[in-house]
């Protein structure tokens, strides 16, 4: 690795699986301290311990609590250099408009939206205080796109984030804050793979609109975060850094 990230230290939610964890090792790599922040205090744990990092438990949804998570930062490593906002889930139950209920679109909006903001307006005088610094916000090439296999909460709170990230760009680009939202293709993460291995035809259905052929991978998910949380990026902001294999610019896909 390069060493982009030699003396920072980052955040990153949802950092026990998937794009997170592979986000976590990437930026370790790299040279960052990373707090890994997930729900799930083994799994944390343990990837923490692997990279010589420190795991905090965290409820993303409980401002106070997402406000020690940064505190935690400060006291554990004396800084804070990037937030990493990549927590999220998409449940069964988010489905057709016609058939999600309340519950369910309210638990998705706090968990992929409402985290985000508390995570942002958290982090931000932090950064601010210590001089700028990266703010990564995981949205979805689905925020950029329609698709009739809908998850109507999931792809209402990912449009948000982007909607938030551009304006948080905007808003502290002469702060020395830069603010940007990732959008990832379709990733094989466990999440995924439980789903498309439960029903073949529902994977085959979204695999035919990729024009690489194949979903993405978490590493190069993380290989973009990595980018966007280093300096290399130093003139990114406001941006919706899509990594979706070309998705979002398919109309008919080679055969």
């Amino acid at each position: 690795m390069t060493g982009r990230l030699e003396g920072k230290v980052a955040v990153i939610t949802g950092a026990a699986s998937g794009i997170g964890a592979a986000s976590a090792v990437r930026f370790s790599d790299e040279g960052a301290k990373v707090v890994v922040a997930d729900v799930d205090a083994r799994a944390g744990q343990a990837l923490a311990d692997r990279i010589g990092g420190s795991y905090f438990e965290v409820d993303v949804t409980d401002a106070a609590g997402v406000e020690a998570m940064y505190d935690h930062a400060l006291q554990r490593w004396g800084r804070l250099d990037v937030s990493f906002n990549n927590a999220g889930i998409s449940p069964p139950e988010d489905d057709s408009i016609l058939t999600t209920g309340l519950d369910a679109w309210r638990r998705v909006q706090e968990v992929n939206l409402t985290s985000v903001y508390l995570c942002c307006q958290a982090a931000l005088p932090r950064l601010l205080a210590g001089g700028g610094g990266s703010i990564i916000n995981t949205a979805s090439f689905v925020a950029l796109m329609g698709a009739a296999t809908s998850q109507i909460s999931y792809t209402a709170s990912k449009g948000g984030v982007l909607a938030l990230s551009r304006e948080l760009g905007v808003q502290f680009a002469r702060e020395g804050v830069r603010v940007n939202a990732l959008c990832p293709g379709p990733v094989s993460t466990p999440l995924l793979q439980e789903l498309f291995a439960n029903d073949p035809e529902r994977a085959a259905r979204r695999l035919v609109h990729v024009p690489m052929g194949r979903f993405g991978q978490p590493e190069e998910i993380a290989a973009a975060a990595a980018f966007l949380a280093s300096d290399d990026a130093s003139f990114i902001t406001a941006s919706t850094f899509v990594v979706d294999g070309g998705i979002h610019a398919a109309y008919v896909t080679p055969l």
